[in-house]
């Protein structure tokens, strides 16, 4: 597929920027304002698959991409556990005394402790995985052809 014409591809492009700026905010601020990893990762997510519309792909693209996308969602599930691991090792469950471990200061923008990180790690997973899911969708389109 070529995609689709020039006007909606520099609006996409557009939108797309602002999405994912968005979406790293809300990720990155989750534990200030409402909103965390899961909102900004669907967000995020949001402006990958407006561009893959926008300017259409081939298959061996898309084979490509969700490869990307399923390296990088396993990354923030590891990045995950290994924040719950460190504060199992720590002595405590997900570092929840962040505060004796000089993780967070109070009315900063780390004043979360490990909630940032944590915010991040699910951001990146779910951003990944709703992107991997829409290229495996959008693949079968490929498996069933006459």
């Amino acid at each position: 597929m070529r995609g689709m014409s020039p006007i909606v591809q520099v609006v996409a492009r557009l939108l797309a920027g602002m999405l994912f700026l968005f979406g790293t905010y809300v990720v990155l601020h989750g534990h200030l304002t409402p909103g965390g990893g899961f909102a900004g990762g669907v967000l995020i997510a949001a402006a990958f698959i407006l561009i893959s519309l926008a300017f259409g792909s081939v298959e061996q693209t898309e084979r490509n991409s969700y490869t990307l996308s399923s390296v990088i969602e396993s990354l923030g599930g590891v990045l995950f556990l290994s924040l719950a691991m460190a504060g199992y090792v720590g002595g405590t469950f997900f570092f929840q005394n962040a505060f004796v471990y000089g993780i967070g200061k109070p009315l900063t923008l780390i004043s979360g402790g490990i909630i940032l990180p944590a915010n991040i790690a699910i951001g990146v997973k779910v951003g990944a995985g709703l992107f991997a899911m829409f290229l495996a969708l959008g693949a079968s389109r490929f498996v069933m052809k006459d």
